[in-house]
């Protein structure tokens, strides 16, 4: 028989537990409370970015229709959402059922703010995908995909937000950004550059892709355009060729469940 002693100490072991379990319910419902409170700002505020035309959005035919943000070159080297890869990829996502959108980082065009190192741009992304995701909010498919800069700040976008389901990394410039960030990289996806780029030279992009793929669970698919430069800039012979690649890609995870 558990003497008085015992019996109390376990009835306090008890209460203490249970203490524990409530006030880890109560901030986890904390957390939601103030992740959903920032989701609705950012949709906010990419909201009065296109009403400023700082933003373009186009839809997809159908309610579930997946999703897609599509990331600009380096703000202080002229990149804009207007850049002729960053356009391409746009329409080729759109071509392909997505609700996707293309907008300006903060200090471009009509986007207020200034740069901001790629943190303040970071949040700009998070924004844009927040207001997607409340347009869209049955979409199964979510997608970022980013050029140059945009490369760096959509893989990190990537490693913050789980629903992101695949991304499309062109021309991202290794020998400029750290990319150790992406241990793991949480979901599968594709590297495509110029076999002529000298912004962002192959042999790097070629040592990030080797490390992504010692990762298990995910497959980093690179794809090479011979002749490229880093800004793709002959339609016929690198940028159709890019957008085809990247289209025949995406098409393909559409149809498969996994990561």
């Amino acid at each position: 028989l558990r003497t008085a002693e015992e019996r109390m100490h376990s009835g306090r072991g008890r209460s203490a537990s249970l203490r524990r379990a409530a006030n880890a319910e109560r901030e986890s419902r904390a957390r939601a409370a103030r992740a959903a409170a920032a989701r609705k700002r950012g949709a906010e505020l990419a909201e009065t970015a296109l009403d400023r035309g700082a933003t373009a959005l186009e839809k997809g035919a159908e309610k579930s229709a997946p999703i897609a943000i599509i990331l600009h070159p380096h703000p202080q080297s002229g990149g804009t959402m207007n850049n002729r890869v960053v356009y391409n990829l746009h329409y080729a996502f759109h071509r392909m059922g997505f609700t996707v959108m293309r907008f300006n980082f903060r200090g471009v065009g009509r986007s207020q703010g200034e740069f901001d190192d790629g943190i303040g741009e970071l949040s700009d992304a998070a924004s844009a995908l927040d207001y997607l995701q409340a347009m869209n909010p049955n979409s199964k498919h979510c997608w970022v995909a980013g050029f140059s800069f945009g490369a760096w700040i959509g893989m990190q976008l990537l490693m913050r937000r789980p629903e992101i389901t695949g991304f499309v990394s062109v021309s991202p410039p290794a020998n400029m950004y750290d990319f150790s960030f992406l241990a793991p990289c949480p979901s599968s996806g594709l590297i495509i550059n110029g076999s002529s780029d000298r912004v962002a030279p192959p042999k790097d992009i070629n040592n990030l892709v080797a490390k992504l793929r010692e990762q298990k669970g995910i497959t980093i698919t690179h794809e090479e355009i011979e002749g490229a430069d880093h800004f793709f800039r002959d339609d016929e012979a690198h940028m159709k060729p890019m957008i085809d690649t990247v289209q025949a890609y995406v098409r393909r995870r559409l149809t498969e469940t996994t990561r």
